[in-house]
This record gives C-alpha cells, sequence and structure tokens, in this order.
C-alpha cells in the first residue's frame, strides 16, 4: 500500500486528528466536571450518561441510514461539524446553567446537542472514514492513528487547561472543531496513481473501468482515463446496487448472527464504558491530595494512554489478520475484564495508573476487529448502519439501561464492589460469545 502519496488517505487522518482532538477537549474530562464542578450525585451522572445515550441512538440511526445511501457524500458530516463548532458556547451559555437550576431541562436540551455533533458523530466520522479507506484502498488502522494522536494531544493540553478553568476546554474544542469544517469544506475525493486500482478498457475504448481493492467499481464512460480527477460518490458502484434499499437495512433485523453481535456489545462494551467513563475519571482523581492535582495527573496519564493507543492502531491490523475478527474482539474483552477487576482489587496510584494503559490496547483491537467482523459477515454496503446501529446503538442501548442502576450502586457500596459486579457479567457475556459469534469469510491483507 502506497499511502504517503494518497491524497484521499491525508484527508482521511485530517478528519480524525481534528475531531477526535476537538472531542478530546471537553469530553475526558467531562464526567469530572459534571460532579465536581456541577456537583451531581451517582445518580445524577447516571441520568445525564443515560439520556445522552438514549438521544445519541437516534442520531446514529439517522446517520447510518443517511450516510449508507450517501456513500462518501459529505451532507451528513457537514451537519455535524456546525455542530461541534457551537459546542463552547452551549456547554458555557447554555448547558451548564441550566444544570446548575433546571437539572432535567438541562439534561433534554444537552442530549441532542452533544449528540449530534460528538457522541454520535465519533461513530460516523470513523464509519465514513472506513468507507473511504475501502474505496481508495488504504488500511483504516493507519488513518484511525491520527484519531488516536489528536485525542492524545489534546488530552493532556485539556488536562492543564481544565486545573484552570474548564470553560478554556471548551472554547479550544470550538477552535479544533472549526479546523475540522475547513477539512471537510475541502475535501474532495480523488483518484491518483498512488490509490491502489487498475484499468481496463473495452477494445472500441467506449468504456474505461477503475477497478479499487474489495467489491467496488468506478465507471468512467470517457476513452481515456484521467486518474487525477475528482470522483463523485454517485460514481461508486458494487456488484449489486449501491444504494441498499430499506427493505435492505432492515432485513438486519431479522438475522440471528445479528442479534448475537448486538447480544455481545451489550454484554462486555455496554458494561466497560459505563466503568471507564462514568465511574473511573473520579475513582482515578480521588487517590491524590487535592482535585486540581488529580485532574492534571489523570490527563497526563490520559494523553500518553492514547498515544499509545494510536500506536496500537497501526499495529493491531496485524494481529487481527492473524487471529480473525471473533479471536480479536474476545481477545479485546478479555482486556476489558482484566483492567475492570484490577482496578477493584489495587489500591496503589502507580499500579492504577499502569491498568488505566490497557485501555490503549482494548481499543484498537475491539474498534478495528469491529469494522472487519462487519464486513466479513454482513453485507459490506451497509457497513455505516451496521457500525452506528448495531455496534453503536446496542451499546449506548446497554449504557442507557446501566447508568443509572449502576449509579444507585455505588453509592449504596463503593468503588470496589461496583467495579466486581461489572467484570463479573463481562467475563459471562464473554464466555458465552465464544459459541454465538460468528467466524464469517477470512480476511484478506489489502
Amino acid at each position: 500500500m502506497k499511502i504517503i502519496g494518497n491524497k484521499n488517505y491525508w484527508y482521511s487522518s485530517g478528519y480524525l486528528f481534528t475531531f477526535y482532538a476537538a472531542w478530546s477537549l471537553w469530553w475526558s474530562f467531562y464526567a469530572i466536571w459534571l460532579k465536581s464542578k456541577i456537583g451531581l450525585s451517582g445518580e445524577n451522572l447516571g441520568i445525564v450518561y443515560a439520556v445522552n445515550s438514549a438521544v445519541a441512538m437516534f442520531f446514529m440511526i439517522f446517520y447510518g441510514v443517511i450516510q449508507d445511501k450517501l456513500q462518501i457524500g459529505k451532507a451528513v458530516v457537514t451537519f455535524q461539524s456546525i455542530m461541534m463548532i457551537l459546542i463552547g458556547p452551549f456547554l458555557i451559555y447554555v448547558y451548564e446553567p441550566l444544570l446548575q437550576s433546571h437539572f432535567m431541562l438541562g439534561v433534554c436540551i444537552g442530549a441532542p446537542f452533544l449528540s449530534a455533533g460528538f457522541i454520535s458523530g465519533s461513530a460516523l466520522i470513523d464509519s465514513f472514514v472506513e468507507r473511504i479507506s475501502r474505496v481508495f484502498g488504504f488500511e483504516f488502522g493507519p488513518a484511525r492513528f491520527w484519531g488516536s494522536f489528536g485525542y492524545a494531544v489534546a488530552t493532556f493540553l485539556a488536562g492543564i487547561a481544565f486545573g484552570i478553568n474548564p470553560h478554556i476546554n471548551f472554547w479550544l474544542a470550538s477552535g479544533v472543531a472549526a479546523l475540522f469544517f475547513i477539512i471537510n469544506v475541502s475535501f474532495k475525493p480523488t483518484c491518483d496513481k498512488n490509490t491502489n486500482m487498475a484499468t481496463n478498457q473495452t477494445d472500441n475504448g467506449a468504456n474505461a473501468t477503475i477497478t479499487l481493492t474489495g467489491d467496488i467499481t468506478i465507471v468512467d464512460s470517457s476513452v481515456t482515463v484521467d486518474t487525477h480527477r475528482e470522483v463523485t460518490h454517485t460514481e461508486i458502484i458494487d456488484d449489486k446496487p449501491t444504494i441498499p434499499t430499506m427493505g435492505e437495512i432492515v432485513s438486519l433485523l431479522t438475522l440471528r448472527k445479528f442479534w448475537l453481535f448486538v447480544f455481545f456489545v451489550i454484554g462486555t462494551y455496554s458494561f466497560y464504558t459505563v466503568y471507564d467513563q462514568q465511574l473511573f475519571p473520579n475513582f482515578y482523581t480521588g487517590f491524590f491530595s487535592t482535585p486540581e492535582i488529580g485532574y492534571q495527573v489523570y490527563g497526563y496519564l490520559n494523553s500518553f494512554q492514547v498515544f499509545l493507543e494510536a500506536v496500537c492502531m497501526v499495529i493491531a491490523p496485524y494481529f487481527i489478520y492473524k487471529m480473525g475478527p471473533k479471536t480479536s474482539l474476545l481477545v479485546a474483552a478479555l482486556v476489558m475484564i482484566c483492567r475492570i477487576s484490577l482496578s477493584a482489587t489495587l489500591d496503589n496510584v502507580y499500579l492504577i495508573s499502569l491498568v488505566k494503559l490497557f485501555h490503549a490496547i482494548e481499543i484498537p483491537l475491539f474498534i478495528l476487529a469491529m469494522f472487519k467482523y462487519i464486513v466479513a459477515n454482513f453485507d459490506a454496503r451497509l457497513s455505516s448502519t451496521l457500525y452506528l446501529v448495531g455496534f453503536n446503538i446496542s451499546s449506548n442501548l446497554g449504557v442507557i439501561v446501566l447508568s443509572t442502576p449502576v449509579g444507585k450502586l455505588f453509592d449504596k457500596t463503593n468503588y470496589s464492589t461496583t467495579f466486581y459486579v461489572l467484570a463479573g457479567v463481562v467475563l459471562v457475556i464473554s464466555i458465552i460469545s465464544i459459541f454465538t459469534l460468528s467466524n464469517g469469510r477470512k480476511l484478506q491483507h489489502e
């Protein structure tokens, strides 16, 4: 693969770098901000996460279905980018005052806004870039590296800024989001000599077909193939009609392996998300003498962890090709179990910090293997719907159901008990999934 000279790869990397940097600047300290600055209890924190996840489900369905029809069209991403730019003013002048004075109103207004730009937007931009990578012949993992790298750099700065004033984080997020918007406006998909493709002409030169990685082809009716021309999403076709029908999308709900896939996601990733986002940040910062020191150290640690995650994004595809998507997902679940259970067992901040770095292994394995599992087991044309609905919707559904009960469990017990319960459930679901997940088609290294 020649990705260095592939313009589509660098634009895709720019999308991911700026999105995850903007998200990290406010999201990496979201739970800490809600608890320490807004003063929410564990139960109210659970309500916020549950409502956010519920509303995010709607946007994921909308984003997934529309993006599958647009293929590499940018209309949905443009809408997302506008919402991203407004994040700073919204958090400062609307969300924060409402949470403090009219809690439920703030939650209900905040959830759609946060979901449209970021909570659902993360899955949208991942699936958008993953589709571009398949169309233009480069591996998604190296592009996703830049997303993790952007998150790492931004988290390092976020820890410093949050200790001064969280509003700085929010304004910085809007600033980086503006860069995302500029990249989106500038991006025009093109075929060039570095794109993984082959050309073919009929004897009379009436048609020229450019075949890219996978089943996707680009058809040009002209005699001469211009390999530097701009490509529109309407030119991309497949062995089947490119645009999936609503019937084909709905038919996913009739597949047994789809529901077994959803069962695995809810039973593993949902429980892990509640642990990692709702509980761990406040658990970790509680080890320090003052909250300010805790915020700063957590920012440094999170930044280092995400940097390692970025490195693993490049390495993980090779392990996934060796082990297969199913085994890779189960290994990622095992890493989740280890991290949650060790957090309950250990009481040393240095060891807890080391355990936090397990996240750098789990996320690349899980996310990249998820895309490979979807392509290996389902219709690749429905990848956006499957990723946003099958993975993200199901995991958010689990978060909705779990956030408030887990918050109540923590309020009545402690971190250790709560962590042991979460780890136990993930272990049971992982064992069941050994027998229920499908092996799918054999992967070929691109």
